[in-house]
């Protein structure tokens, strides 16, 4: 029974601690406090324009009670500097907390004499509170393999470029046959038969020639 309610325990503890992780306070005019501005208006604009607000954020005013007080309005009501349309109740005891519920524009005021018209007057816009993005995960590199190809008429593989080399006159024994056609001179070189008794018999005719 213990053990069940020190988990039940840590998981409220786990959750809160969340909630006041996940939420930010804005101290009102950083040092200052809320109150009536040297530099006029523009002081507080400065401010909310270097903090950003999120739904669930705090607004801390940190002011005198029974000095100043903090009073929700409309646009309209914030640019007059009146107290009419009122959102809400008017915050006297100060310091004063005020969460931020809604996203929009927002408008507070002092309603004390002219403290308003002084410039103690805050005007902010509250963003929606959105969960953080899932990191995207690149997709996993393809594993197909591709099949190798055979290389083309234009390949610069030297092998597949070398130029066929022509046919060779066949062989026979050794010695290259030559094909001879009928009625055209016998090649120089010849080594036919016919042709050494052709040349025999010129020899000889020349010489019984010359001798008669």
């Amino acid at each position: 029974m213990e053990s069940k309610m020190v988990i039940v325990f840590g998981v409220v503890v786990a959750v809160f601690l969340q909630n006041v992780a996940a939420q930010t306070g804005h101290v009102v005019g950083g040092s200052i406090g809320w109150t009536i501005p040297q530099s006029g208006a523009q002081e507080y604009v400065t401010w909310a324009a270097s903090n950003k607000f999120v739904v669930g954020d705090t607004l801390i005013f940190n002011f005198a009670t029974n000095a100043h007080d903090v009073q929700e309005v409309p646009k309209a009501s914030f640019d007059s500097c009146s107290s009419e349309n009122p959102i809400g109740t008017a915050i006297t005891t100060g310091p004063a907390n005020i969460t931020l519920t809604s996203s929009g524009d927002h408008y507070y005021i002092c309603t004390y004499g002219r403290h308003c018209q002084s410039g103690q007057k805050l005007a902010i816009t509250v963003s929606a509170a959105s969960p953080g993005a899932a990191p995207s995960v690149p997709p996993p590199p393809s594993t197909t393999n591709t099949p190798p190809t055979s290389p083309s008429p234009t390949s610069n593989d030297p092998a597949a470029c070398a130029p066929v080399p022509a046919s060779s006159p066949s062989m026979n024994g050794g010695v290259p046959t030559v094909n001879i056609t009928p009625g055209s001179p016998p090649p120089l070189g010849s080594s036919s038969p016919a042709v050494l008794a052709s040349f025999s018999l010129s020899a000889a005719a020349l010489i019984v020639g010359l001798l008669f």
